[in-house]
Formats: structure tokens, sequence, C-alpha cells
């Protein structure tokens, strides 16, 4: 490799740890329970990446961090042998416009509804609904990511969607009968 590739591969990586070091670092918490366990499995991922063929990679970076992100992050927890679910006050919330409080109490009540409800579903729901909709991942990286096929991607986000629906709304029922 001459001085040239080196320095844009090395800008590539640096591009790579800024767009997906957060959100990487959040998927390992989930897996793993811990942040710090997270941060050196982000840390590796992209210690990966820094060795990884970037034409055989470039294509499908997202897919290829998450997955190895994901592999790390099962391997840590099979060795330290615990895995724990997100808990609410781990998730980040995005505020958008400048919603009054009453909005932004009601936006909360609401996250903290759909993680509650979210987090009694089994592990593959919540994972292919957190890539999705927290991770922004398309159907065909989460399929890359977990080894699910689209189709079966699809179907496990379309019934977790209905089953947390129905829980908010039963839920919702029983408040207002109370």
């Amino acid at each position: 490799m001459n001085e040239r590739e080196i320095s844009s591969n090395a800008e590539w990586v640096r591009e790579a740890l800024e767009r997906y070091s957060g959100p990487l670092t959040r998927y390992a918490a989930r897996i793993t329970g811990d942040v710090d366990l997270a941060r050196d499995v982000a840390q590796d991922t992209f210690l990966r990446l820094c060795r990884a063929d970037r034409a055989k990679v470039e294509e499908h970076l997202a897919a290829w961090l998450y997955t190895v992100c994901r592999n790390r992050a099962l391997d840590v927890c099979r060795k330290e042998r615990r895995m724990s679910a997100l808990h609410e006050g781990q998730a980040e919330t995005i505020a958008c416009g400048n919603p009054g409080p009453a909005a932004v109490a009601e936006r909360h009540e609401t996250h903290r509804n759909v993680l509650r409800v979210l987090g009694t579903l089994p592990e593959n729901q919540q994972e292919v609904v957190r890539l999705k909709f927290q991770e922004g991942l398309s159907y065909r990286e989460i399929s890359d990511v977990t080894g699910f096929s689209n189709s079966n991607v699809g179907y496990l986000i379309h019934t977790a969607i209905k089953t947390i629906r129905q829980r908010l709304r039963s839920d919702t029922e029983m408040a207002q009968e109370a």
C-alpha cells in the first residue's frame, strides 16, 4: 500500500468511527448489559475494521460493523456468563423541534411504556426491533447482522409491533377503567 492509500483508508476508518462509534456502543451495551464492556466491544470492532479489506467491506459497512459488534458482544457474554435487558434509563431519547413540557413528558412516558413492553418480547423480536428503529438498519442489513432471512426479519418486526400495540392499548384501557 502506498502512502496515499494508507491516508485514504485512515480517513475512511475515522469517518466510520465518528458515525458508528456511539450506535455500536449502545448496541453492544444492550447485548452485554455493561457500558464498559460495550466500549471494549465497539473498540475491538473498529480494530477489526482497520485490519479488514476495505474493498470487501465498504459496500455493506453498516451491516459488517453491526455483525462484528454483535458477534464480539455475544462472545463476551458467553465468557462473562451474563446478558441483561436494556433498562429504560439507559435508552437515549431524541428531542425533535421544541415541544412543550407536556408533550415532552408524554413522549417520555410513551417511550418508557414501549421499552417496558419491548423488554417482555422474545429476544429475537427485541433485537430486530432495536436494529430497525433505534439503529436505523434496513431489513437486509438486519438479516446480515442476525443471520435471519429477510422475510423472517419482516415477520419478527411485524409481530413485535403488533404485540406492542395490543399491550399498550390494553394498558391504556385498564388505566382508564381504574
